[in-house]
This record gives structure tokens, C-alpha cells and sequence, in this order.
């Protein structure tokens, strides 16, 4: 799962000790702008896919050629004549020339793009590197988070961290980008321009934006740093609503569980007598963080199934223990996707909560990341996944129970979060 809700099996990485859930005591929780979130999102510098994910990491051994094999005689054939057509007429005008390693990745990381698929992707060894810091909470970039507009077949700023080179350049939720130095990213994965936007710590990256209601691109230019981003939860008890607690998840990270426990306990040591879980413009993340944190709040049953094309179906399930007793209400909108469209569509199956927003974005497939014996690797779409009812949302999100839209103007002229207020309604009545 990315953008994200995957098959978790690390080998022999070395995680990063990271600090827990920080508790945010500048309420109201009212979070304006939040409905222009993450789809299938990566964090700008991270290298992971929907969310910062780790995926499952398979060792894979050599194996006879089958007969219906794309590497044959002939296509080896044709890459030869490729190759000397190319050493033969082609004139490198770059900086840096195109070495025999560059042909080589765009060979492997052609056979991938041939799926036509956004999710699937090969990873040279020095990129899988960054998937893993990336999952224990180092990147190196620009501090946004992109998406795919699907509209306009463009990458789009889903979001900005605080105190990061992006929130300095002036960027904002919503920022088309239209070119990185100087590229086109119209018909560019999403995976694809955030390889062009991330780089090495000092190295500048050139923008050019387009953002609603201004009269020409916006040309920016930032300078890339290490990023440490960590804290993947927030929380606290809405200000002047007596027993409301708030807990927004922004991704599922290997670090995730331990800051929502915390987050939990504290709240209910605060006396919540009702809870708004925000998912909105979370991207998804790992699939073992997803389920361990459904388990702390369903009755027993299943959580989620997955299934591969042959028909095998593996069951992720719950047995209750830590199952909510009051009242709550899940906050979903069009970039709630992959893992937290699990946690949400779980949550509705079961009917512990009312689902309050927009249809969720519709990402019912799991990506895993297989390793090649050179160091490389790839990712790739595996299987599909199920809320407990047996509904795929691929393609058709999650509906809520309460439709809500994000008003903008409320926000910012009472700088109040139309949704939330909506929860708080729900839950006020509920809690009665």
C-alpha cells in the first residue's frame, strides 16, 4: 500500500530510534486547509511510496527462463542494435553525459513503466537506501508531500511541514507543479517527480508553480536539506467541548503505534467521552501499523483480507480485546487513502463510528517491494484488499455516512474546520 498499506517483513534493517507522539496542547484543534491532502502521496525526499512506507523484503533467487519470457533472443537482439544505434548517432549535449549505468536502469525501470502501472517501480540500490531512511524518519528534500491531480495529470503540493525549506519558499496545498528544473510533469508518475524534486542535502531544485489566482507561474527556487519527520500523530481535547478528544493520524509509520497508544492514554486520562479520528489527507502507509492500531479500537472480527490473482486470501482479524466503548466519529476526505481507507472502512463495516466528509480516493491494491540479488530492487502491485464486508474501494473510495464538505471561507474568516464542527455535532448528540 505508497503511496502505503503494505506486507511488512524487514530483514536485518537497522531501525532509527525516533521520538513518540507529540502532544499538541494549541487548541482548538481546528486544522484549516486539510482538505487538500495526500492521495497516493510520497513525502518529498523520502523515496517511499504513499507514505514512507517499508515494504515487504523478499530475496529473490535465480530461476530457469520460462518459454513465454520477454527476455529472448530476440529482444536481446534488438537492445544490441539499440545500443550501437545509439553509441553510433547519439549526441550527448548534457553536463553529464549518459553513462552505460544510465542505460542499464532505464532498461530495468522500463519494464516496470510497461505496466502502466503508478504504483509499481524499479529501485536502484542507492534509491532503496532512501526508502529506508526514509521509513525511520530521515529524508532528504524539500519538506512537501505530492500527489497525483488525476484531472489534470499533474503532480500537486498535498501538503507542507512546518519549518521545512517548502514552508519557507512560500508553497501551499493545492500549488500545481507544472515543471522541475525545467520538466514538464504533466503524464509523470507520481513516484517520478518526486525522484526529480528530491536530492542531495544543499543542492537547489527550481519549481515552476501554478497556483489558483495569481496571473502568472510562480518561479521558485529551494534548497534541498535533511528532513526529520516523525511525529505522525496529534492530538488532544477540543477546546470549550467538554469531553471531545482529537486525534489526528497523517500517515502509518513504523513509529505510528507507539505515538497512538500514548495518544490514547492521555486522552483518556483527560476523561474522553467521545473521539474524532481525523484520517483526512493521510496517504496510507504500512499494513501491520494499520492493523495493530484497528485492533485497539474494533470489536473481534475481521479487519481487512487481502487476495493475490490466483484466489489466495490471507485475513488480518481482531479479537476485541481493546475494542472502543464510546462514541466516535472518523474524518475522511477525497486524499484519505490506502491504509487509512482500511482503518475507515473497518470502522463503518463494524458501525463503531460515523464517518464524517468526502468519499476517500480509492486505493484498494497492496504494493510490496521485492529485493534483487545486486542490491536493487522493485516494487510492485501484489494483490487487492477488502473491507470486512468484502468491498474493493479501487477505483470508488469509501462514502460517508455524513457527506461534509470543507468550508473555506469558514475557515478562514472564523478560522474554524467545517468537518470537525460536524463531528463535535455528532458527538454531542451521541454522548447526549
Amino acid at each position: 500500500m505508497e503511496e502505503q498499506e503494505t506486507e511488512q517483513t524487514l530483514q536485518g534493517e537497522q531501525q532509527t530510534e525516533l521520538r513518540k507522539g507529540e502532544k499538541d496542547r494549541r487548541l482548538p484543534l481546528f486544522f484549516g486547509g486539510m482538505a487538500a491532502g495526500i492521495a497516493v502521496c510520497v513525502l518529498v525526499g523520502a523515496g517511499v511510496f504513499a507514505g514512507k512506507s517499508i515494504y515487504g523484503l523478499v530475496k529473490t533467487q535465480g530461476g530457469a527462463q520460462s518459454e513465454s519470457s520477454v527476455v529472448n533472443a530476440e529482444t536481446i537482439q534488438k537492445m544490441r542494435s539499440l545500443e550501437s544505434v545509439i553509441e553510433k548517432y547519439y549526441y550527448d549535449y548534457k553536463d553529464e553525459p549518459t553513462t552505460e549505468e544510465n542505460l542499464q536502469t532505464g532498461i530495468y525501470k522500463g519494464m516496470t513503466e510497461a505496466l502502466n502501472d503508478p504504483y509499481s517501480e524499479y529501485y536502484t540500490a542507492e534509491e532503496l537506501k532512501e526508502v529506508v531512511d526514509g521509513n525511520n524518519g530521515v529524508s532528504y528534500g524539500i519538506g512537501a508531500y505530492i500527489t497525483l491531480d488525476k484531472e489534470q495529470d499533474m503532480a500537486v503540493i498535498a501538503g507542507v511541514m512546518e519549518g521545512t525549506p517548502a514552508e519557507e519558499a512560500g508553497l501551499k496545498e493545492g500549488d500545481v507543479i507544472y515543471e522541475v528544473d525545467g520538466e514538464e510533469t504533466r503524464g509523470l508518475s507520481t513516484s517520478r517527480v518526486v525522484s526529480m524534486v528530491k536530492g542531495k542535502e544543499g543542492t537547489t531544485v527550481h519549481l515552476t508553480i501554478y497556483r489558483e489566482g495569481e496571473a502568472d507561474f510562480l518561479e521558485v527556487d529551494i534548497v534541498r536539506s535533511k528532513l526529520i519527520e516523525t511525529t505522525t500523530v496529534r492530538y488532544g481535547m477540543v477546546e470549550g467541548e467538554e469531553g471531545i478528544g482529537y486525534l489526528q493520524i497523517t500517515e502509518f509509520d513504523t513509529v505510528t503505534l507507539d505515538q497512538f497508544n500514548e495518544a490514547m492514554a492521555e486522552l483518556r486520562a483527560d476523561d474522553m467521552k467521545g473521539l474524532i479520528l481525523d484520517l483526512r489527507s493521510n496517504p496510507g502507509g504500512d499494513l501491520s501499523v494499520v492493523v495493530e492500531i484497528a485492533r485497539r479500537l474494533l470489536p473481534a472480527g475481521l479487519i481487512t483480507y487481502t487476495e493475490v490473482p490466483s484466489g489466495q486470501r490471507t485475513e488480518y482479524t481482531c479479537d476485541g480485546e481493546y475494542e472502543i466503548d464510546i462514541p466516535m466519529v472518523v474524518l475522511i476526505n477525497g486524499y484519505s487513502a490506502s491504509a487509512a481507507e482500511i482503518l475507515a472502512g473497518a470502522i463503518q463495516d463494524h458501525n463503531k463510528g460515523t464517518v464524517v466528509g468526502t468519499t476517500s480516493y480509492g486505493k484498494g491494491i497492496v504494493q510490496r517491494l521485492i529485493t534483487l540479488e545486486d542490491g536493487s530492487a522493485v516494487k510492485l502491485t501484489v494483490s487487492g484488499w477488502f473491507t470486512p464486508n468484502g468491498n474493493n474501494i479501487q477505483g470508488s473510495g469509501i462514502e460517508p455516512d455524513v457527506e461534509a464538505e470543507y468550508d473555506t471561507d469558514l475557515a478562514e474568516t472564523e478560522g474554524l474546520d467545517s468537518q470537525v464542527e460536524k463531528g463535535i455535532e455528532i458527538l454531542k448528540e451521541k454522548i447526549g
